[in-house]
């Protein structure tokens, strides 16, 4: 009796997803040649993802290509799980974005702030986060505040991560408050504000705590309802470990998650945050990690963005503040090279390829595999969804990364 329950719960869930899908609009999807690609160059890198789990780099992944707002590309390969069973992926698989999650959903929901006139992108952070230490310099004590923008463009000099087991011995685990202030009073700030390129986690969970500090609600509700839902996603959310679900659906889409990385008990991670800090600390509800998604609902917000913030009539960004998000501030050190949320040509932008536009292209990583890429010049997005730390966390994705890029890019032929 219980493997026919089981049996049918499948069946279940499959129907749902399948009317799921159908009211979501998903993109169209079309031959490669009828948007100006050529499917036998694509399968080069339907390879290059064959080869990568070949090599154990990767169990498996799903590979999209988005062009002129239409499906070029979608295919699985691999398994999406090894352990504890071996299970095939599917296009359907949500993986962990990791810190993906930054541009998909801290990003796009603070961008929203911005254009509704709440936050301003020279905001002290301080007018936000009470007590937010300032960088000083060392030589003439000068202080110095850090901006929002500093924060959205990884230019704010604060320590790129903290160390989770010590948060742990001082306040124990679920504990975003005393995060916060740890990040506000504590972590350390190594540079003058906007003058140099510095990767931080502690970024975005500032960002996080502002929007909700402005909005009064948790970042994971304000991303479902605002974003996710309001460009009809269907396998995107959070999943918090508060008890509190962020989506009413949240049950049926853990069962489409991807595992991660085995953990002590033998069993992996699933519709649980890997990122330390999201999961330990901030319960799965954090502005670095949490976001989970599919390649269809990735492509949907892309060829959003792509178009200026809207897609089938639905709009969840104005042209000009997108054009704003696509912008390396002038007001930075050119050797920062980000744009809000999105990386442009800083010193880790080289995963996006050679042969991509060099100044209107942007793209994002996430640390357990995945990474999405945006041309506008080209209007072309590559989305590559992998989970290689799953079984274990070992191996690179960087070169295929890249190698896969070049491919697509090498794949336009008008």
């Amino acid at each position: 009796m219980k493997r026919v329950a089981t049996a049918l719960a499948g069946i279940f869930l499959i129907a749902g997803c399948a009317i799921q899908n159908v009211r979501s609009g998903n993109l169209e999807k079309v031959a490669p040649e009828s948007v100006g690609l050529s499917s036998s160059r694509l399968e080069l890198a339907g390879r290059a993802m064959e080869e990568a789990i070949a090599d154990g780099t990767i169990p498996g992944g799903v590979l999209a290509v988005v062009r002129h707002g239409k499906i070029a590309w979608l295919e699985a390969y691999g398994n999406r799980s090894v352990v504890p069973q071996t299970e095939p992926m599917t296009t359907e698989t949500m993986f962990d974005l990791a810190s993906c999650s930054k541009c998909v959903g801290t990003t796009l929901s603070f961008m929203q702030l911005v254009e509704q006139g709440k936050v301003r992108l020279t905001d002290n952070v301080s007018l936000y986060i009470p007590d937010f230490k300032p960088w000083t310099d060392p030589q003439t004590g000068e202080k110095v505040e850090i901006t929002v923008r500093d924060l959205l463009t990884h230019s704010s000099g604060i320590d790129p991560y903290l160390s989770v087991k010590n948060m742990t011995e001082r306040f124990g685990g679920n504990c975003p408050d005393s995060l916060m202030r740890v990040i506000a009073t504590e972590a350390g700030r190594n540079f003058r504000p906007g003058t140099d390129f510095m990767y931080s986690c502690l970024n975005f969970v500032t960002l996080q705590n502002i929007l909700q500090n402005v909005t009064g609600e948790r970042l994971c509700d304000y991303a479902q309802e605002n974003i996710f839902d309001a460009l009809a996603l269907t396998h995107t959310c959070y999943f918090p470990l508060d008890g509190k679900p962020s989506c009413g659906h949240a049950g049926l889409l853990a069962e489409c998650c991807a595992p991660t990385e085995v953990q002590e008990d033998g069993l992996p991670l699933v519709a649980a945050v890997h990122d330390p800090i999201a999961r330990v600390l901030n319960s799965g509800n954090s502005g670095n990690a949490g976001v989970f998604s599919n390649a269809e609902d990735l492509c949907r917000i892309a060829a959003c963005l792509l178009n200026g913030g809207a897609v089938d009539g639905k709009r969840i960004l104005s042209p000009a503040t997108v054009r704003m998000m696509f912008t390396v501030p002038e007001e930075n050190d050119p050797a920062v090279g980000r744009a809000l949320g999105w990386d442009c040509s800083s010193s880790h932008s080289g995963l996006k390829g050679d042969l991509l536009s060099r100044d209107n292209s942007f793209m994002h990583t996430g640390y357990t595999g995945p990474s999405i890429v945006m041309d506008l010049d080209n209007d072309l997005a590559v989305i590559i969804l992998a989970h290689r730390v799953h079984p274990t966390d070992k191996g690179s994705v960087g070169r295929l990364r890249a190698r896969i890029a070049n491919i697509v890019a090498g794949a336009i032929t008008e």
